[in-house]
């Protein structure tokens, strides 16, 4: 098939990474929709899509949304869809097979995604396997349990399934752990608990692609020099970097689960044994995917390649040292850190870095992601607070 014939639906356009991954799509010829929830998303605002819809689609109303999405894929117009969050790569998944006679669907079967969505099934392959990852309690259903097991404090608490740093808590001593437990009405079999890995090290991502044949076709790492919020969330600072051991890890673990296409695999150094250890897969396009385009790697190319049944090509190499920013969430860390004038890169550096959102040759999806993220503000951080 040549890439002309491709008539992508990019689903969902608020989402940053919507962005890098249209003028890719663009610029290989194919026709390009993007599905918005608002005027004011990036897929609508930018230049790169062929077509704008402004659609219901939002994770507030998963019925809907299904429906919006069945109504689309039923007109024809489409032969391939990509997720761009979370919340559509799950919906594609658990609609898989009604909706692929209608298109290629570019998210896994259920039952390879719900491995990947759920950390404490990603944790308990790792133990299995013997990939580097934080100590997991496997199988907890009482407070008690918890407490009596071999996990030292500080332990970690957070959802098996959920994004940036929602509902993660740190508990310092026992009193601490029931304390949160109890106030937030927690129900134990959602929650992870884990060994606490000091954050004084850095953390890195690696965006991964797998084709049809169980073989890896992009490993590129980089590194989270800074993240918010400062406490645990998403990065707003990356850099490229050269590290075989995390390619091997997650490279074992997602061929071990039968993993296709793109994948973001967090993990985080320990700073007691200098080792990266895997945190959770990111089951979809990686927000900061721009930086793989900067660095040589054609993810939106791969991605038509497996869902067509073509070879896909193989990215073994990449530029080392590309950095990106996120200029919206990077501000709130330089406001917020105490790291402010002694982080390394520094602050001011823009060597060698691109921004997410802005472009010289597209720039109104900066201004409308900033408009966005002003109102999303205080909604994301009552989450984290919760």
């Amino acid at each position: 098939m040549e890439f002309s014939e491709v008539k992508v639906l990019i689903f969902e356009g608020y989402a940053r990474q919507t962005l890098p991954m249209a003028k890719a799509f663009n610029k290989l010829g194919c026709e390009v929709t993007t599905l918005n929830h608002s005027k004011l998303d990036v897929g609508y605002t930018s230049k790169y899509p062929t077509k704008k819809i402004v659609k219901y689609s939002s994770s507030n109303d998963y019925v809907r949304t299904v429906n919006t999405v069945r109504e689309l894929l039923k007109s024809g117009e489409y032969n391939l869809v990509v997720p761009m969050s979370d919340f559509s790569a799950s919906l594609l998944s658990r609609n898989k097979d009604e909706f692929s006679n209608y298109a290629k669907i570019a998210s896994n079967d259920w039952e390879i995604y719900d491995i990947a969505q759920d950390k404490l099934k990603t944790m308990e392959i790792c133990m299995e396997r013997g990939i580097p990852c934080p100590l997991t309690l496997i199988s907890v259903e009482s407070i008690e349990e918890v407490i009596n097991s071999d996990l030292n404090f500080p332990i970690v608490v957070k959802p098996r399934i959920g994004y940036g740093a929602i509902g993660f808590k740190v508990a310092n001593n026992e009193a601490e752990l029931r304390e949160y437990i109890v106030k937030n009405k927690i129900n134990i079999s959602f929650y992870v608990f884990q060994e606490y890995i000091p954050q004084s090290d850095v953390q890195f991502e690696a965006a991964m692609f797998v084709d049809n044949e169980n073989e890896i076709k992009t490993s590129l790492v980089f590194s989270k020099n800074r993240w918010f919020p400062i406490e645990g969330g998403s990065s707003t600072f990356n850099i490229t970097v050269d590290r075989k051991d995390i390619v091997e890890s997650c490279s074992k673990l997602l061929k071990d689960i039968g993993w296709r296409g793109c994948a973001d695999v967090d993990l985080i150094q320990d700073p007691r044994d200098g080792i990266a250890k895997i945190m959770e897969i990111n089951p979809r396009v990686s927000g900061s995917v721009k930086i793989c385009f900067e660095a040589g790697v054609d993810l939106a190319k791969q991605i038509i390649q497996r869902e067509f049944d073509h070879p896909v090509t193989s990215y073994n190499k990449y530029k080392i040292g590309q950095r990106l920013r996120c200029s919206q969430t990077d501000l709130l860390w330089f406001i917020k850190s105490s790291d402010r004038l002694t982080s390394k890169p520094s602050w001011f550096s823009m060597k060698k870095t691109k921004d997410q959102t802005f472009s010289l040759a597209d720039p109104l999806p900066w201004f409308s992601y900033s408009i966005q993220s002003l109102g999303r503000y205080r909604k994301e951080m009552k989450k984290r607070s919760d």
